[in-house]
């Protein structure tokens, strides 16, 4: 008989082995298979990779990851968590970086990595903006660190209640209050344990799936304490709402559960109808994991008792349901369409790569060619800023010449003048006249470096040469300045040595040809925002003029004339002003010219 039982034992290892083979060659006779959670994330995260959406891959990493978590493959879920924490490193997402990042240190910490878990812990608190969440996470990497010291760990994991409590983070609460009952148990407070996990149950009402886990630990504490009623007593208040939601992998596992408990309590016929109803639960749904491991365990215990009967007759049971649970089984074939299409994400993520590779080659070249087009820009802005400085430059250079050309006449001119007191004996005249000509040429020289000087100091000069020039002709002239109360002299600014050419050519090329004493008006007004200046003579008048004038002194009065035409034009293009005169000869009977310029408005340049 004991050769028989080990053959059975050895025939039922055997045909449990190939599973997944028999389970492959299902699949071609399967017709209406139902997508499972994982197959349709699984899909769109192929979707997401097809059409390179960075934002929707990094999405679906961390979405499979957590359906990984829930099927209780940890090293899954680290995968692709990672590929996720990737995926938002590379979008520079620092809310999703820490959350994976401490997703990551959790299910490390699952699978006792505990060095890179607290690694992690350190990295999610360091990228915390929010205060409260970088010490939970220091006091999770802290909390790993003294595994040796249940005493020191509850601390840390009491302050990350109140905070994770404080931040309102429900299911973090429930997690960290399950700590806190094993943190209990290992002190032995078994007291505290079931209170802790009785609180975290509170916090996970709305998650079915940890409040069945929550459960069966309290009914295992229970146990523990050979308090077997109160264990039993939840597993089959666990069983009976399975039933009404028709869950039978609660079911299954609830029912192996009950079985443990009843051999702990030395009821084997309780417990081998529990493992019996278990794996026919299990046959009739499909589940050949949990129909194997509930027929393993009854195996098991019919070999403890040397009952070969009872194992050939659920050994011929199972073989006669083999086909139809292996068709059947779904997970198993959730597993296989995962592996080809974990394949061929794979193949997709190599691709990804290589599109991300040629992007960075394009996009660095590109780069290159946008730099290097913009420096051949700001070099030909740099070349065209340099020529226009250099045009400005020399207009302000022929402007300042041409303001400082003195008039050859007027010196010459003057220094007769002084020749002439002296030689008449009129020394007071030509000293006063001396006098007067060293003022006005200190005032021109001062200001023989500005384009632009105020109204006053230029009435001033102004005055100053039609009184030099009146004590030279004063039997030939009188003259007037008038001012527009409207101006105000002392911030109103006008081009310099624009207006005394055209008062010098009314005086010598006008008024004293007259046989009777004539006048001179100098008339500044203030027109549509522009200051107007008007020069009025009595004189012989411009035709008259030209009859009498020298080539010498047409010579002079043309030169006059340019350098005042070329001084506008240049003050217009270096200033932008529209400055503008004109010379109108009276008509008869009248005598004489009326010179009127035109200036812009100015306060300040």
């Amino acid at each position: 008989m004991r050769l028989v039982s080990v053959f059975i034992v050895f025939l039922f290892t055997l045909l449990l082995l190939p599973f997944g083979v028999t389970a492959q060659d299902s699949l071609a006779k399967k017709k209406a298979v139902p997508v499972s959670k994982m197959s349709k994330v699984s899909k769109e995260l192929q979707k997401s990779l097809d059409i390179n959406d960075e934002t929707q891959i990094g999405q679906n990493y961390e979405r499979l990851a957590n359906e990984f978590l829930n099927k209780g493959d940890n090293a899954k879920a680290e995968e692709y968590y990672k590929k996720a924490l990737a995926s938002y490193t590379k979008q520079n997402l620092a809310e999703d970086k820490i959350r994976v990042t401490r997703s990551i240190a959790k299910v490390q910490e699952s699978q006792k990595k505990f060095v890179s878990a607290i690694k992690n812990y350190e990295a999610a608190g360091a990228i915390a903006a929010d205060k409260n969440e970088e010490k939970i996470n220091s006091n999770d990497a802290n909390r790993l660190r003294t595994q040796a010291s249940p005493v020191t760990q509850a601390e840390y994991v009491d302050s990350n209640i109140e905070l994770l409590k404080r931040d309102n983070k429900i299911d973090e609460v429930a997690a960290a209050y399950v700590q806190k009952a094993e943190n209990s148990l290992q002190q032995k407070n078994k007291v505290i344990a079931i209170e802790s996990y009785t609180k975290a149950l509170a916090y996970a009402k709305d998650k079915p799936e940890e409040v069945i886990k929550i459960k069966n630990e309290i009914a295992k504490v229970y146990a523990s304490d050979n308090q077997f009623e109160k264990a039993i007593g939840i597993n089959e208040r666990l069983l009976a709402e399975a039933k009404t939601k028709k869950d039978y992998t609660t079911q299954i596992k609830q029912l192996q559960s009950l079985a443990k408990l009843y051999f702990k309590k030395e009821e084997p016929k309780k417990a081998v109808v529990s493992l019996k109803e278990a794996y026919d639960l299990a046959s009739k749904s499909g589940n050949s994991t949990e129909a194997k491991k509930s027929l393993s365990a009854l195996i098991q215990y019919y070999k403890t008792k040397g009952d070969d009967k009872e194992s050939i007759a659920l050994y011929e049971q199972f073989f006669q349901n083999f086909d139809k649970l292996i068709e059947s089984d779904t997970t198993l074939i959730d597993a296989k369409t995962f592996q080809v299409t974990e394949d061929k994400i794979r193949q997709l993520e190599k691709e990804k790569t290589l599109k991300d590779e040629l992007i960075t080659k394009k996009n660095t070249f590109n780069y290159f060619l946008l730099g290097s087009i913009v420096l051949l820009l700001l070099l030909f802005l740099f070349i065209v800023k340099a020529l226009y400085s250099i045009k400005t430059k020399n207009k302000e250079i022929a402007l300042q010449s041409l303001r400082r050309e003195m008039n050859p006449h007027f010196i010459f001119n003057s220094l007769n003048s002084v020749n002439q007191f002296i030689s008449e004996n009129k020394e007071l005249e030509a000293n006063k006249y001396l006098t007067s000509y060293s003022n006005l040429m200190r005032n021109m020289m001062e200001n023989s470096n500005k384009d632009f000087i105020t109204l006053d100091k230029e009435i001033e000069q102004l005055k100053k040469y039609l009184d030099l020039e009146h004590l030279r002709f004063q039997d030939k002239f009188d003259f007037k300045i008038s001012v527009d109360d409207a101006l105000d002299t002392e911030t109103v600014l006008i081009p310099n040595m624009i207006i005394q050419p055209h008062l010098e050519n009314a005086i010598w090329h006008g008024l004293r040809y007259l046989d009777k004493k004539g006048f001179l008006n100098l008339n500044f007004e203030f027109v549509a925002e522009k200051v107007v200046v008007i020069i009025e003579d009595d004189g012989i008048g411009l035709t008259k003029s030209r009859e009498l004038k020298t080539n010498n002194q047409k010579a002079h009065e043309s030169r006059g004339l340019s350098n005042t035409k070329e001084r506008i034009g240049l003050l217009n293009e270096l200033y932008k002003k529209n400055i503008s005169f004109e010379i109108i000869e009276k008509g008869m009977p009248k005598t004489g010219t009326i010179v009127r310029i035109v200036f812009p408005l100015i306060d300040k340049l």
